[in-house]
């Protein structure tokens, strides 16, 4: 299969750089699978189209001040660190920049409260730096690091809370998972009043996921690596809505990776359920995925090329999410992390 099958033309101007002043504002794109049909909502309807004992399954990881800004202390060289995942207490995998100028064993100043050492270096920018801090780690992060935002963000926010889901709770993340900044906590509750149940799982989010596919093919591509955590709770919860046969709804493409990742078949009850597991995923989804768990899908509007258009597409099939791409362009729909969303039923 192709790439280029899922590259698109968008104009900038439709590229949200802010958030909505108010987060459920949001356009909502609903799309039926079954029928093909495509109609436009808005984001604040979300529980019309929800059913009574729905499951929605959300990913509650927070995103941390990941990119650290400091300096080589011997030739007070500017350096640029994202942290990408921990390995052990103090010490990270990170991607290095510039990695040309950076060797094994090289020190990095980042602040009176914290310094780092070059442990490992690998090809693609990728290292391993174990810091040395004044306090705890947490504590030297809070203060000395940023949010790091997607490429296509080219303003800085003024409230990086913006970036932050209204039920983010694990820290972890590099990057937000963007379906649930439409979600207020009055949403919420109101989704939980007219009879649907909310579930967390946890997906620690890279900066990678916001990459186009750069292989020709796509199963040439290898995709990134993320922690995932599904608790015990949280895996009963979901396996009574699969044994009740209520719908399994995934805010955002994450949340699929993760619950997709934990299914397993019982043979006993000729039903896929989802285990208390926690690990790394390099699940790819793309056309030709069977899904095990998912039965809708909450979404917002994703990169051409990316990995996440391509679980879309495997979720709704190519040609029908393709077309309502085309519709969201010719009707203005804002895209990407603060733009608008879409339902797929």
């Amino acid at each position: 299969m192709q790439v280029s099958e899922f590259d698109y033309h968008l104009p900038a101007r439709l590229i949200a750089q802010h958030p909505l002043q108010q987060r459920d504002a949001s356009r909502l794109m609903v799309i039926e699978h079954s029928s093909g049909r495509i109609t436009h909502s808005q984001f604040r309807l979300l529980k019309d189209y929800l059913l009574p004992g729905d499951c929605l399954v959300a990913n509650d990881v927070k995103v941390i001040p990941a990119r650290l800004k400091g300096f080589k202390k011997d030739t007070k060289a500017k350096v640029e660190v994202l942290l990408l995942r921990i390995l052990l207490e103090n010490c990270w995998e990170v991607l290095l920049k510039p990695a040309r100028r950076l060797r094994e064993g090289t020190e990095i100043v980042f602040g009176e409260e914290m310094t780092g050492v070059v442990r490992k270096k690998s090809e693609g920018g990728i290292g391993v730096i174990e810091f040395q801090c004044r306090g705890t780690f947490a504590e030297g992060l809070r203060k000395l690091g940023e949010i790091p935002l997607p490429p296509y963000i080219r303003e800085p926010l003024d409230d990086v809370s913006c970036y932050q889901t209204v039920y983010a709770d694990k820290e972890g993340a590099a990057a937000a998972s963007t379906a649930g900044l439409h979600f207020t906590k009055e949403a919420v509750e109101e989704i939980k009043k007219n009879g649907s149940e909310v579930v967390f799982v946890t997906l620690n989010v890279g900066l990678d996921t916001f990459q186009p596919v750069k292989t020709q093919l796509v199963e040439d591509h290898r995709i990134h690596r993320e922690y995932y955590r599904v608790s015990r709770e949280s895996a009963r919860s979901i396996n009574r809505a699969i044994m009740d046969s209520r719908r399994i709804v995934a805010v955002g493409t994450t949340s699929v990776r993760v619950l997709e990742t934990v299914a397993v078949q019982d043979p006993g009850k000729g039903k896929w359920l989802v285990e208390t597991k926690e690990g790394w995923t390099q699940l790819f989804i793309y056309p030709g995925y069977e899904f095990k768990v998912v039965n809708a899908l909450l979404t917002n509007f994703h990169l051409p090329r990316s990995s996440l258009l391509m679980m879309v597409s495997a979720f709704a099939g190519k040609e029908l999410v393709m077309q309502a791409y085309r519709q969201a362009i010719q009707a203005d729909y804002r895209f990407f992390s603060f733009g608008d969303c879409m339902l797929i039923l």
